[in-house]
């Protein structure tokens, strides 16, 4: 078996595979699989695959190419970027092993990390100090100010529990949202065009779907205050990214602080990475120690289950049935 996508080289010091000696060979991929030939010939081989998030693709293309394949963990409750139905016609079971942690604070702390950075230039200034200048720029100031959130879900919740607490105005807009599950939070329920023409940080946590794919584009860009700040710890695609590097290098928005990109990795000759009124994480929403302990952990029980034929809770249960 294989597990993916361990940049940090962290999976075995945070969990205990040494229950799984005898049942399985544990191999760990740590760097990223670039394209689907170098992904299929990499993992040709292996017989379970264990996914952190949505890193690797599995799509339908690179699953025909795994003729090994039985048996697959993900650490989410869904994987977008795998065809789950490919999966289910060549039998490989599918199972979500969750970290099932209270609900974590991670990305919201890192969505305020992005705010605050952005809002008192702080990665600019500190690279200024070190080469000895003093003092190069005026901050926001968050209190009084108006905090949008595209998205008022859980993790949108906390980020406007914490705008509050700084003392802003917080409205927010989704497709799905009621004046009256706004109020529950105290925040504003505004119309989509009143939401990007109010804020003066805009705070993206909807899903990614084809309905929000570019959500955020030239049009709603263009409603934005010029003075505006724009965050993303969401999803890379629901941001028109070109449109996004054209309004940041005309100054018709002030500044960006980005988690997540339409291509990951992000290249560093991207338009992005040059300019210094955007603040850069390479997707860190989720990447703490406790929540990563928590995948990996779940992701062991999962495959100690699996091993022992004892019943699993699979996304594509008809793998089972058939079986």
């Amino acid at each position: 078996m294989a597990v993916l996508d361990d940049y940090l080289g962290v999976s075995q010091e945070l969990a205990d595979w040494s229950v799984l000696q005898g049942l399985c060979q544990v191999d760990v991929i740590r760097h990223a699989l670039p394209n689907l030939d170098d992904a299929a010939k990499a993992l040709a081989p292996y017989d379970v695959l264990c996914h952190l998030r949505e890193r690797t693709a599995m799509p339908r293309t690179l699953i025909e190419r795994l003729p090994n394949l039985k048996f697959m963990t993900v650490t989410g409750k869904t994987h977008r970027t795998m065809d789950l139905a490919a999966a289910t016609e060549r039998g490989i079971a599918v199972t979500n092993v969750s970290a099932h942690l209270k609900a974590s604070n991670a990305t919201p702390e890192l969505t305020w990390a992005l705010i605050l950075a952005v809002a008192r230039h702080v990665p600019f200034e500190d690279r200024q100090l070190r080469a000895g200048r003093w003092q190069n720029t005026l901050g926001l100031l968050l209190e009084g100010k108006t905090l949008g959130l595209l998205g008022l879900g859980r993790v949108g919740q906390r980020v406007a529990a914490i705008g509050q607490a700084f003392g802003m105005q917080v409205i927010a807009w989704s497709p799905n949202l009621t004046t009256e599950a706004a109020a529950f939070f105290g925040v504003q329920r505004v119309a989509k065009e009143a939401l990007f023409a109010q804020s003066d940080v805009l705070s993206v946590h909807v899903v990614l779907s084809e309905r929000s794919r570019h959500l955020v584009g030239r049009a709603e860009l263009a409603l934005m205050r010029h003075t505006a700040l724009l965050v993303n710890t969401a999803r890379g695609p629901i941001v028109d990214e070109a449109a996004l590097v054209e309004a940041l290098a005309s100054g018709r928005l002030a500044g960006a602080g980005l988690d997540v990109f339409e291509n990951e990795p992000l290249a560093p000759d991207h338009p992005l990475c040059a300019m210094d009124q955007v603040v850069l994480t390479p997707h860190l929403g989720y990447g703490t120690r406790e929540t990563f302990s928590g995948f990996y952990r779940s992701t062991v029980q999962g495959l100690l289950a699996y091993f022992k034929g004892e019943p699993l809770e699979l996304l594509n249960p008809q793998v089972r049935s058939a079986a």
